[in-house]
């Protein structure tokens, strides 16, 4: 028999590291070439329809989408196609390239046009057109997000900008700097999707952005555009992760192998719903990027605004360089983030983060044996065993890995981060989750064939 889930109560509480917090987002201009995969979020990518030799402006599409999840790719300068050609990304798929020689003109596509928007399907139209996917490092395709199937009633969009892991400041940047249009694509998204009610999560370590918050949504109230609620939020972590700002939100528990849909609600990142607002103004789609570059080595740490498939050593170049030699390089945060093999790796859509760290913050700690401390299990919000959990995966043991919700795992590092024998938990848990899913694939093709 299936054990319920219970619902959440744990948290850890890292050092928040948050030395840009109050550094404003500076653009980086003159770039000399970008390589923008046509594959960036969960689903299928892009077929180009660009080649060798054409010139592009900014905002052209240089992607045609592969089915009804995938979301077009634009260039992000203008100038010159220089290759379009398969390579390897960092999790060993494949996808295409489109390398762009720069001309510097910067200009802008005649395409780049305001959305006509009258109803829910050209609203969620305009949203896919955008190239839209979850800017706070999911990559799910955000037309899809906003589209749940027609037998769940959502009444609820939860704003998340928690931002809770460590280093990374970017959304409170935009909150800060752009609270109003914040506050005005939440709303736009509630509108045309028919949801009643906005709440937005906020930590209780950014006061300044949750006061932009409440003044943008009293300002929007006292102009009849809408009612939306900010909600501060003790600061811990995984506070960000959908399943756990859901329940502190409104109480409601996903159900196992379930959906925020499911429980009437749809969480979209704060950044996001800004850019909805600014897409819908402007109808330029997503061709920039923001994100904070910070780690020990860094000589000047900051928010910066930098065009996608920009290379991460172009980005770390213009903001002005190391100051130690990079011994790893982390895209997203240092929690749930993954360490790049290559810094000429490009700049994609849901990057928040690039830090590059030294040697003494790189090097990890040497495993010892388990000492059944139960540490990691009061630590995880899903309440699952991580121990046990790490166990099976080494034994590679689907059948226990599938026993004990492997699966509903979010992959926060909690546990990890609270092991005192320095165990890998997240790491081989992340294995487990993969070696079911195998093994599931594998039950499937052997029951079609039989």
């Amino acid at each position: 028999m299936k054990m319920k889930w219970l619902g959440l109560s744990r948290a850890i509480h890292p050092a928040d590291k948050k030395g840009t917090a109050g550094l404003a987002i500076k653009p980086l201009t003159g770039f000399s070439r970008v390589t923008i995969p046509l594959d960036m979020q969960i689903g299928p990518g892009c077929e180009a329809i660009v080649a060798k030799g054409d010139h592009v402006d900014i905002g052209d599409p240089l992607g045609k989408p592969l089915g009804a999840w995938c979301v077009p790719v634009h260039a992000s300068v203008s100038g010159e196609v220089e290759s379009v050609k398969k390579e390897i990304l960092s999790d060993g798929t494949h996808t295409q390239y489109v390398t762009i020689i720069s001309d510097g003109k910067d200009t802008v596509s005649e395409l780049v046009k305001k959305p006509v928007v009258t109803d829910r399907e050209s609203f969620l139209e305009a949203v896919r057109a955008s190239g839209l996917v979850g800017l706070g490092g999911a990559a799910f395709p955000t037309h899809i997000k906003l589209n749940p199937p027609p037998d769940k009633k959502v009444d609820t969009l939860i704003v998340n900008a928690a931002e809770c892991e460590p280093y990374i400041t970017t959304d409170n940047r935009i909150i800060l700097e752009n609270a109003d249009d914040c506050i005005a694509g939440a709303l736009a998204t509630a509108h045309w999707c028919g949801i009643e009610t906005v709440v937005i999560g906020i930590e209780d370590n950014k006061k300044e952005a949750a006061a932009a918050l409440k003044e943008a949504a009293k300002r929007a109230k006292s102009e009849g555009r809408g009612t939306v609620e900010v909600k501060v939020l003790p600061t811990s972590y995984p506070t960000g992760a959908e399943k756990v700002l859901i329940q502190l939100i409104n109480g409601r528990i996903v159900p196992e192998g379930g959906l925020p849909a499911d429980v009437g609600v749809i969480v979209q990142n704060v950044t996001t719903l800004w850019f909805i607002a600014k897409y819908l103004e402007t109808g330029m789609p997503l061709v920039k990027k923001w994100i904070t570059l910070d780690g020990g080595a860094v000589k000047t740490p900051g928010n910066f605004e930098v065009p996608i498939g920009g290379t991460i050593e172009e980005v770390i170049e213009k903001a002005g360089g190391l100051k130690a030699e990079a011994k790893k390089i982390i895209m997203g945060g240092p929690m749930m983030g993954v360490a790049v093999d290559d810094i000429t790796r490009p700049i994609l859509k849901h990057n928040n983060a690039i830090l590059v760290f030294t040697e003494e913050e790189a090097t990890l700690p040497e495993e010892s044996a388990c000492i059944q401390c139960g540490r990691c299990f009061r630590a995880c919000p899903m309440k699952l065993m991580p121990a046990a959990l790490d166990k099976a995966a080494r034994a590679n043991n689907a059948d226990e890995l599938e026993e004990r919700h492997v699966l509903n795992c979010i992959e926060c590092g909690s546990c990890t981060y609270v092991c005192p024998a320095k165990r890998y938990l997240v790491q081989n848990i992340r294995n487990g989750k993969a070696l079911v899913r195998a093994a599931r694939a594998a039950a499937r093709e052997k029951g079609g064939q039989s």
